[in-house]
């Protein structure tokens, strides 16, 4: 079996690490059918992979055999940022696979996280629409998914690349991260409209750094939040040494027009 260890894990504060328990929560009563989750964002450097990462953790901590696939073949930052050491160093990922230089178990990796395993990319390309199109992503989701309980699958941006898209196909549902203050309502609408051309449903948004200065602010942002919309989740996790940022888990603003 191959493994690999995961040696650094930015620690979410309290809060955090609260709302991303009611995240994984809320996703186990998306039903059943709902196992191959597709985690995108309209621009790069939202906080896709953190999401995905912290997700696969607190499945396999509530029990759940989770795997994720980092399926961002062009710009892929899960092994740097979080310092994947393989066992290995001829090790294969996802890429090779969808080349056809390897088979579906060269390519899964237990992790220390007991119950979580990774499909890492290991190599990435400049142009991996050609491979996504073949039906080895597809068969390799469906295999993973007879054998987890849960498939985090890490796309590219749905706003930059036509990759998304594609992946979305494969996926039974999307969570979309979104920089508070960031992204434009249009692009949001964009995003929404391509990923309804799947056929792939939007399970919700994330909205990250959105930061609050004081105690009466969150208060404030509470009451009023939750007096016009329904479920409603806060994540705060502090990064490379700045103030703790604020994430919102919610439905998407697109969906509520």
């Amino acid at each position: 079996m191959n493994r690999v260890q995961i040696s650094k894990f930015p620690p979410l504060s309290y809060a955090g690490t609260e709302a991303i328990n009611t995240l994984c929560t809320n996703l186990t009563f998306s039903g059943d059918n709902v196992k191959r989750i597709m985690i995108t964002s309209c621009h790069a450097s939202e906080g896709k992979s953190m999401i995905s990462m912290n997700i696969l953790r607190t499945m396999a901590k509530l029990g759940k055999k989770a795997v994720l696939v980092d399926a961002d073949l062009r710009r892929s930052m899960i092994a740097q940022d979080y310092g994947l050491r393989f066992e290995r160093p001829e090790s294969m990922g996802l890429t090779h696979l969808l080349a056809g230089m390897a088979r579906e178990e060269d390519v899964l990796y237990t992790t220390d996280i007991p119950g979580a395993s990774i499909v890492p990319v290991i190599k990435t390309v400049s142009s991996s629409l050609s491979l996504l199109n073949s039906d080895k992503l597809q068969k390799l989701l469906d295999l993973l998914a007879e054998y987890f309980d849960y498939v985090i699958v890490d796309a590219p941006p749905i706003g930059a690349l036509i990759d998304a898209a594609q992946i979305a196909r494969y996926c039974d549902g999307t969570l979309l991260v979104v920089n508070y203050n960031a992204v434009r309502k249009q692009e949001l609408v964009d995003a929404q409209h391509q990923l309804q051309a799947t056929g792939c449903p939007i399970l919700g948004t994330v909205i990250n750094q959105a930061q609050f200065d004081t105690y009466m602010s969150r208060k404030y942002y509470y009451k009023s939040y939750y007096s016009h919309y329904d479920s409603s989740y806060n994540i705060s996790s502090k990064r490379k040494g700045k103030k703790s940022k604020l994430l919102h888990i919610g439905k998407s603003e697109a969906d509520k027009k």
